[in-house]
């Protein structure tokens, strides 16, 4: 199977989401054309949403109805109802930039989030060979030209260093997705946001 539904990621994680969330909504960053927006708000879970893509959010509010959606770059000032949250989730939403912007990005999200908060993320992986880790011109690093696109993929030692401050580590494991028509090896991980 190829598409979103062949990817239940976040099933496992609602319960988890639900209890940090408590009263306040889950920020999606980079919510695409919001298949996860609508599991988060299936789940009885409110939610504040952002994508760079126009055609996307019209997608993700017909899918997703009930969610608060922005159009806009992450890495533009976030809505005045993203802060102080319990929950954040950022699937494959975190690879376009180059590394201090990453490492920002990453700080902001602590930084909208309440001590104790979640944040539950896919990233890239280095071993993604099918969609961009290897055989494209390098930028810096484990960050490539793929097709015109700017594109980062992490390897452990990045992971642990971009959550080495401010965070404890609930998770982190490599699984293969199958959402797409080749297989895409990424990284899970799971944070809670300490003071």
């Amino acid at each position: 199977m190829t598409s979103p539904a062949a990817d239940p990621w976040l099933s496992p994680w609602l319960p988890l989401l639900r209890e940090h969330a408590a009263d306040q909504p889950v920020l999606e960053l980079g919510c695409g054309s919001g298949h996860d927006t609508a599991t988060l708000l299936a789940a009885g879970l409110s939610v504040v949403a952002m994508d760079l893509s126009t055609e996307a959010v019209r997608q993700a509010r017909d899918r997703a109805p009930g969610a608060r959606f922005h159009v806009q770059d992450l890495r533009d000032p976030w809505p005045a109802d993203a802060t102080n949250l319990g929950a954040a989730v950022a699937s494959l939403s975190l690879h376009y930039f180059p590394w201090h912007v990453t490492q920002q990005l990453v700080a902001r999200i602590h930084h909208t989030l309440r001590p104790g908060g979640m944040l539950l993320c896919r990233l890239n992986s280095t071993d993604d060979h099918h969609f961009g880790a290897s055989g494209h011109p390098a930028i810096e690093p484990h960050y490539y030209l793929v097709d015109g696109q700017p594109k980062r993929f992490f390897d452990r030692a990045d992971i642990d260093h971009l959550f080495s401050s401010g965070w404890r580590t609930l998770s982190v494991r490599s699984p293969t997705i199958h959402r797409y028509a080749q297989p895409k090896q990424i990284w899970e991980i799971v944070l809670e946001s300490e003071t």
